[in-house]
């Protein structure tokens, strides 16, 4: 995957896409062959890796269950073949190209919207929690399913990184601490633009995009994709007040009995 010439991966318009709206999306980013391998290396994490994993960075929709998974965290830490993902790869080109400059790669998530069980997704913008200055950070997300309104879908709200962080609170979503609070006036949900993926799409945003997902409403269909945040070099990081706030997310989750 990373030997592919970068200039496949990066249509014309997609900076444009990304600094006027807010996203972008770039087709066939990967193969259905490349796809392939990224969900069986998924597999061999669930089997090898995740027993390894802090319970702080591995979620699941019902606890316990180990079908219900729903979302891990710095998955490029703890396993080799994601770090080959994140780090000197395509995806960071992606996001060197989008920011300007060099660029620091924070975080892979894998994520899960399961069928029945799972929860939407609240409005928000990632640079709510990154608590970095200047706001300057892009999140690449990788459909591994189809992606259809039915099974949830991202839903991004154009031009709205143009406006600044809106103000946000706890919201009790697993996974998703942080909600807008002012969302969902008439303008918001007028002009949402539902991204409707085939696996291997590529789709990102300005870490003041704000965007969100309904719950999976199909009976069958799982919605898969792994996520990467990256930084750009420029910006100041408030390490102590983020480690204080995840201190604090983990123990509220840990009383709660989600973790």
């Amino acid at each position: 995957m990373t030997g592919v010439k970068l200039m496949k991966f990066i249509p014309e318009n997609s900076s444009d896409s990304f600094q006027q709206l807010g996203f972008f999306v770039i087709e066939k980013f990967l193969s259905d062959a490349e796809v392939a391998q990224i969900h069986a290396e998924l597999s061999r994490v669930q089997k090898d890796v995740i027993p390894k994993m802090p319970a702080s960075e591995v979620y699941y929709d019902q606890k316990g269950d180990s079908n219900s998974l729903k979302q891990l965290q710095r998955l490029h830490v703890h396993d080799t073949f994601f770090n080959t993902l994140m780090i000197n790869s395509p995806f960071q080109k992606i996001a060197e190209h989008l920011l300007g400059e060099p660029v620091a790669g924070k975080n892979l998530q894998y994520f899960n919207k399961s069928p029945v069980v799972s929860q939407p997704t609240p409005p928000h913008q990632d640079g709510y929690y990154f608590m970095i200055e200047p706001v300057k950070a892009v999140t690449l997300w990788l459909a591994l399913d189809h992606v259809d309104e039915g099974n949830g879908c991202v839903r991004y709200l154009p031009k709205s990184h143009l406006h600044g962080l809106r103000p946000h609170s706890r919201t009790g979503t697993l996974g998703f601490s942080q909600g807008i609070t002012d969302y969902g006036n008439e303008n918001d949900l007028a002009d949402e633009i539902p991204l409707c993926c085939a696996p291997g799409t590529l789709i990102g945003h300005h870490a003041n995009t704000v965007h969100r997902a309904d719950q999976n409403y199909s009976l069958n269909r799982d919605r898969r994709p792994i996520g990467l945040i990256y930084y750009a070099a420029s910006v100041s990081e408030d390490e102590t007040g983020h480690n204080n706030y995840q201190a604090s997310l983990v123990k509220d989750l840990q009383e709660d009995n989600l973790i």
